[in-house]
């Protein structure tokens, strides 16, 4: 296992929860929560979960877990709670709805990608276009009607071989349209918090930021 699989295996097991940062990896029997479910280091069988969290460690352990899921810095983050709460309407629902509209997210949960830093790397070089025209920055705001297609020259590329076949199986959230002829992502709404349950409790996170 290279050093930065390791380290994304290590964040799960911090986290207690898989955060699916491996991609099919983490749907198998390698999945480090399923051989080592306990936290890393040298005591981390003898310690399990850990003890008993204060208030405090709670709320920091939801924002690492929701940081580390979408492969976020800290500054990055944070900017993300900055800009929600500026907004009108409900901090959480503003927040999950910026994070869940980044680029790299929505590939990935469309299934054009097995992870978020995959759907990074291919968005970085270049793969993929919105509304037919080229953009490489994975944290852009996708809006409602927006296309995502695959380049004509990259239709063929190793990332996308055999991807017909694999999204036959996949369910994509009810915000997004796959259309397998024409491998095309439709954006038909927004992403709705009361729709969808995240692996993170974000009233926590905003009651670690708002101290």
């Amino acid at each position: 296992m290279s050093e930065g699989s390791t380290a994304k295996c290590k964040q799960c097991r911090r986290e207690g929860t898989k955060l699916f940062l491996r991609g099919e990896r983490c749907n198998s029997s390698k999945c480090a929560m399923v051989k080592r479910n306990y936290i890393p280091g040298v005591h981390g069988t003898k310690l399990g979960r850990g003890s008993r969290l204060t208030g405090y460690g709670t709320q920091l352990r939801e924002k690492q877990k929701a940081k580390r899921t979408y492969g976020l810095r800290e500054k990055q983050f944070k900017n993300y709670f900055d800009k929600a709460i500026n907004k009108d309407g409900e901090t959480g629902d503003n927040m999950f709805y910026l994070l869940e509209s980044r680029f790299d997210n929505v590939v990935y949960k469309a299934g054009f990608a097995p992870s978020r830093a995959t759907a990074r790397q291919l968005i970085s070089h270049a793969h993929l276009l919105i509304n037919g025209k080229k953009v490489n920055i994975p944290s852009y705001q996708m809006k409602v009607k927006d296309k995502i297609t695959i380049r004509e020259k990259s239709l063929q590329a190793g990332p996308f071989k055999d991807l017909v076949e694999k999204l036959k199986n996949h369910e994509a959230p009810e915000w997004l349209v796959v259309d397998l002829k024409q491998m095309e992502i439709t954006v038909i709404d927004k992403p709705n918090l009361k729709n969808e349950t995240p692996a993170f409790e974000l009233t926590h996170i905003i009651e670690f930021y708002s101290k």
